[in-house]
């Protein structure tokens, strides 16, 4: 005996219901699809509960703001669990493929979509802009192919490998649908993972999952500044952990937000009106830091000196590694005469991680005329370390010198390197029509 027909559930768009979670079952808009790449990832998650409370613990930040964009462009709310396949929402999650923030762009494609990136600040951690530019850049990968899973496929890819990979399959006669293209095991797994989230979302209870309701309201909202501001002094203002304040304003390098890059702050909606309240009240300085320019052969020890705080503080606060290159004419924060910036402790910013290094072993054979201040000038190591890697006398031609070179590792193989393709200026109707016939 067959099964009954399942009942279709009616849905009334015209409420609007408490618990966020409902209001994106009721958006779900995309195919699904079936593989038993997805069952796999349904027990990945199942089988991992707390990983899975952290990632839900740190999405409530940012997913009324996601879905409220989402809805506003006729897009599927499935979209909004993308982050969890990407970042595990996590805004500070760093790929060694140099991918960032939550939607994980590469460097280029976050230029490619006017995230801008200095020293001071990356928009790719951005949430508000980083967001703007992921359903961007969703909506034209979807204009490209005219099918969800293909625009996903071309996210983690790159549009060009995907387009090339359904070139072959027509060229054999073959489907072209995402199930049927060629493709690394990342992009295999990746829809079929969004797939799993969105099963799990849509029938909680039956994965074992406990999911937390959460307010349909904005969680946060931004407020104007036009100076430059402290993060511990805006955390102070508001009356809120720092860390809170870092995880909605992520994308600062730097323990001061300057007025020249941005002239909002992202709070807590129940913190803004503190905030506004302390800041017209507060009489202090706001920034305890002030952008000092190097001169020509100046060393930053001296520096040091000069604004009364330890070499190793000032490298710290400036992302200054052992590595780095200072050049005359760059730009670096020296606290302002007078304020304890120099002994007050950091918040946790940014930090790229280290690269892995691996030491190569190189064997140099003596030439006539060779010196150790040579050999050493070549291969960019000091005369130290050569009498420490050698047992040197006096050189003599033929003579075998090892030399270990720190070389960084190169990043496994990764998908996402295609270029992407500049987007075409579009009405945002035509983008919306589109996304509504899926």
């Amino acid at each position: 005996m067959r099964d009954p027909l399942p009942i279709a559930r009616t849905i009334d768009l015209t409420a609007s219901p408490d618990d966020l979670w409902e209001r994106i079952r009721n958006g779900f808009g995309m195919p699904n699809v079936g593989s038993p790449l997805v069952l796999d990832r349904q027990i990945w998650y199942a089988s991992r509960p707390g990983a899975i409370k952290t990632i839900l613990q740190r999405s409530r930040r940012y997913l009324y703001h996601i879905v409220e964009e989402l809805e506003r462009r006729g897009m599927p709310t499935e979209l909004a669990l993308l982050p969890m396949v990407e970042s595990a929402f996590n805004p500070m999650a760093y790929s060694r493929a140099k991918a960032s923030g939550l939607w994980q762009f590469i460097p280029s494609t976050g230029k490619t979509y006017n995230l801008q990136q200095n020293w001071w600040y990356d928009a790719r951690r951005d949430i508000v802009a980083s967001t703007t530019a992921a359903l961007d850049y969703l909506e034209f990968l979807y204009e490209m192919h005219g099918d969800w899973h293909l625009a996903l496929a071309s996210y983690n890819w790159g549009e060009n490998a995907v387009a090339r990979a359904i070139e072959k399959n027509k060229a054999r006669g073959l489907p072209t649908d995402y199930l049927s293209l060629a493709m690394p095991t990342e992009t295999r797994y990746y829809v079929p993972k969004l797939q799993a989230l969105k099963n799990i979302v849509a029938k909680p209870v039956a994965f074992g999952i406990d999911l937390d309701p959460i307010p349909n309201e904005p969680y946060f909202v931004t407020v104007e500044k036009t100076q430059d501001i402290d993060i511990r002094t805006a955390a102070k203002l508001a009356e809120m952990p720092v860390e809170e304040l870092i995880a909605l304003n992520p994308a600062y390098n730097r323990p001061v937000i300057t007025a020249a890059q941005s002239q909002t702050l992202v709070l807590p909606a129940d913190r803004a009106a503190t905030f506004r309240a302390n800041l017209e009240n507060h009489d202090k300085p706001l920034s305890s830091w002030r952008t000092y320019t190097l001169k020509a052969g100046e060393k930053l020890d001296r520096v040091a000196v000069r604004h009364g705080i330890a070499l190793a503080r000032l490298k710290q606060v400036n992302g200054i590694g052992p590595r780095s290159r200072i050049r005359s004419g760059q730009q670096i924060l020296v606290p302002v005469k007078g304020s304890s910036a120099a002994n007050e402790p950091l918040p946790a910013m940014f930090h790229p991680p280290a690269p892995q290094t691996r030491v190569r072993k190189i064997v140099h054979t003596v030439n006539k005329g060779d010196t150790l201040q040579a050999i050493a000038r070549r291969y960019h190591v000091s005369i130290d370390d050569l009498r420490r890697w050698n047992q040197i006398g006096r050189l003599s031609a033929g003579q075998k010198i090892v030399i270990q070179q720190q070389v960084a590792t190169k990043p496994r193989a990764t998908v996402r390197k295609a270029k992407p393709t500049k987007p075409k200026a579009r009405t945002a109707a035509t983008s919306t029509q589109k996304a509504r016939k899926k």
